[in-house]
Formats: C-alpha cells, structure tokens, sequence
C-alpha cells in the first residue's frame, strides 16, 4: 500500500499519466497486414494497439509479429502481408485497465511486465495508453518535489543501531 502522502503526489500527476487515444497510432483488426507494416515502419512503435471497428481495443501488434510471417526458410517474402490480416497476426493475450477503475498499485505491478498499458473505458472503448515512462516521470516529480510541499521529520533510529 502506498502511504498517503506519495499517492496524494501521484494523484496531483495521474491526469497526465494517459496518452491520449488522439496521439496514437493503432490499426485495425481488419487491415491488410501490409498496412499495419507501413505504418509500425514509419511510427518506429515497438508495438501498436489494434481496434475493432467500434475503437475497443481488441489486440496489440508489434514489427516482429509481421516480420515473422514473413520469413521463410532462406528468403523474406512480402506475399503474406498481402494475403494477410491483422487479426491473423496480432497478440489477443494483453493487459489493459480502466483507469477510473484500476488503483495506482495495480498500475505500478502491472507495467513492471509491460511497457504500456491501453486504457479502456466502461465498454471496452479505447482511450489511450498508460506508459511506464509517465510513471517514471511522476516519480521523478516525487523525487524533485516531495520536501518542496511536506515536511519530513526523520524518525529516530538510533537505538535500533
């Protein structure tokens, strides 16, 4: 459990934690994976959400999945990016979190393993992404500002020694 004076810092800083769903880049479910190719090249995202047509996030897709099915035995051919959808490729075992609904503990524990997190909404709708490296910023924030706004009073250890 945190103690309620660094969760009250990093409540001050967890509206800024989302990425907005705005600034991300994502595909489709539904796309050719050539598409999804294309734009995984030119965003250099290690890896991307994937959507359903109603903007739930369904999957997530990384170069190393599509570069996959693009390897055959002594060559690399584009053939299956053609023949190819997205859903045929993507990752469909994924943490996400409703973020009005998920604690700050269970966010920290949860981007130990993940570099980002989607943020879904009451039905499932994407919101935008949760990324460790908000959360390292929000501690740096911590880091530069916790004696700037509270007092602290060291407890006396010196029997303990």
């Amino acid at each position: 459990m945190f103690s309620p004076t660094i969760k009250h810092l990093l409540e001050e800083k967890s509206g800024s934690f989302i990425i907005p769903a705005s600034r991300i880049a994502f595909v489709e479910d539904d796309n050719p994976l050539y598409h999804a190719f294309m734009i995984l090249t030119r965003v250099k995202y290690s890896k991307i959400p994937v959507l359903d047509r109603q903007s739930r996030v369904v999957g997530l897709l990384s170069l190393a999945m599509i570069t996959d099915k693009m390897m055959e035995t002594d060559s690399i051919s584009l053939e299956p990016l053609n023949k190819l959808q997205v859903r045929d490729v993507m990752q469909t075992k994924f943490d996400k979190i409703n973020f009005a609904q998920t604690t700050l503990e269970t966010q920290l524990h949860l981007l130990v393993n993940n570099a980002f997190l989607p943020v879904v909404d009451d039905y499932g709708v994407f919101q935008g992404l949760l990324t460790r490296r908000e959360w390292i910023k929000a501690f740096n924030y911590i880091a530069h500002n916790f004696e700037s706004k509270y007092q602290v009073t060291p407890i006396n250890k010196s029997k303990q020694l």
